[in-house]
C-alpha cells in the first residue's frame, strides 16, 4: 500500500469561459487537503503549482479553422504538467493533481498512464467527448476524454506520446446528465461503460461502483478524475457549468469509499472548483473531504 502522497496545482483557466477556476487549487489547500491527509497517517508532500500564463498575458486563437480556445496555451500548459508529474512523481506515491479546469487531466492522464496499466474513472455531469468539430463552445476542458482516446487537436494527442492514452475499455465514466448532440453519438459508438445519473438512480451507487471494480479488475492502477459538477448543485455550487440533478452528498462519499477499499486508487484529479461562484469555501471543503474518503478515511 502506497503511504505517501505527492500533491500537484494546475491553476489553469483557459480550457473554459468563466473566470475564477484558476484560484482552485489554493481554494482545495485553504480547505486543509494537506491536514487531513496527514490524519490518515500518509506523508505529504505539496509540490506546488505549474506555471501558468494569465488570460490577459495571451490572445486567443479560436477562429473559424481552429474553432479551439486558447489551444497553444492550454497544450503548453499540459506539457508542463505532464512534465512536472512525470519528473517528480514516484512509484511509491499517490499523485493528487488540483485544477484548475478538467482541460489539466490532459497532461495528468498522459504522464500516469505509463505507470502500469490503469482504469479511469471520470466522474463529471459531462461527458467530455467532443472534438472540435462538434464542440459548440470550442472549449477544451469539453474535449478532454476524446483527447485522451487519441481523437482531436495534435498538439494535445501528441503529449506524452503519439499513440492514445486510453482504450475506451480502460474508462467508465459516472454521474453524466449533460451530453451535446454530437456528442451523445460519438459516445454511444464509442464502446465507453456510460453510468449515467439515471443508472445510479435506478440502481443505486453501491452496485454502479462495484459495477466499474469488476470492469478495473486487471487493472493494476485506477485514477479517478474528479469534476465537482457531477455533484448536486446545492452541495457544490462553486462550478462553472452546474447541473441539476447530481450526486448527493452520500452517493459521492459512497463511491469514493468502495473505491477506496480496492487498495487500487494511485492518482486522483480533482477540478472544475470556482471560489468566485462559491458560498463561503463549501465546494472546496467538500472537495477535501471527498478526496479524504478516496484515500481511506472511514466512518469505523
Amino acid at each position: 500500500m502506497r503511504n505517501k502522497i505527492r500533491i500537484f496545482g494546475v491553476p489553469m483557466d483557459m480550457g473554459q469561459k468563466r473566470r475564477g477556476v484558476d484560484m482552485g487549487p489554493s481554494a482545495i489547500r485553504y480547505a486543509g487537503l494537506q491536514e487531513k491527509l496527514e490524519s490518515l497517517g500518509y506523508a505529504v508532500c505539496d509540490s506546488g503549482n505549474v506555471e501558468v500564463s494569465q488570460q490577459e498575458e495571451v490572445l486567443d486563437s479560436y477562429n473559424d479553422s481552429v474553432r479551439v480556445h486558447y489551444l497553444p496555451q492550454v497544450a503548453q500548459i499540459c506539457r508542463a504538467a505532464y512534465d512536472r508529474i512525470h519528473q517528480q512523481l514516484q512509484p511509491d506515491e499517490i499523485g493528487v493533481f488540483l485544477g484548475g479546469d478538467h482541460s489539466i487531466s490532459i497532461g495528468t492522464v498522459s504522464a500516469i498512464h505509463q505507470r502500469g496499466k490503469i482504469g479511469v474513472l471520470w466522474v463529471d455531469a459531462h461527458a467530455d467527448f467532443n472534438t472540435p468539430e462538434t464542440s459548440p463552445s470550442g472549449n477544451i476542458h469539453g474535449m478532454v476524454l476524446a483527447v485522451l482516446l487519441g481523437d482531436g487537436p495534435h498538439e494535445l494527442t501528441v503529449i506524452g506520446g503519439s499513440q492514445p492514452k486510453l482504450k475506451p475499455c480502460q474508462v467508465a465514466m459516472v454521474g453524466v446528465r449533460d451530453v451535446d448532440p454530437h456528442e451523445r453519438l460519438r459516445l454511444l459508438d464509442s464502446g465507453i461503460n456510460v453510468h449515467t445519473i439515471r443508472t445510479v438512480d435506478e440502481h443505486g451507487m453501491s452496485s454502479v461502483a462495484h459495477n466499474i471494480l469488476a470492469q478495473f479488475a486487471d487493472c493494476d492502477y485506477l485514477h479517478v478524475s474528479l469534476d465537482l459538477d457531477s455533484c448536486e448543485p446545492q452541495i457544490a455550487p462553486g462550478v462553472g457549468t452546474p447541473v441539476d440533478g447530481g450526486l448527493s452528498y452520500r452517493e459521492a462519499h459512497l463511491l469514493m469509499e468502495i473505491l477506496a477499499d480496492s487498495g487500487k486508487v494511485g492518482s486522483v484529479d480533482v477540478v472544475e472548483i470556482n471560489p468566485i461562484l462559491d458560498v463561503a469555501n463549501r465546494t472546496a471543503i467538500i472537495a477535501a473531504e471527498l478526496l479524504a474518503s478516496l484515500l481511506g478515511k472511514r466512518i469505523l
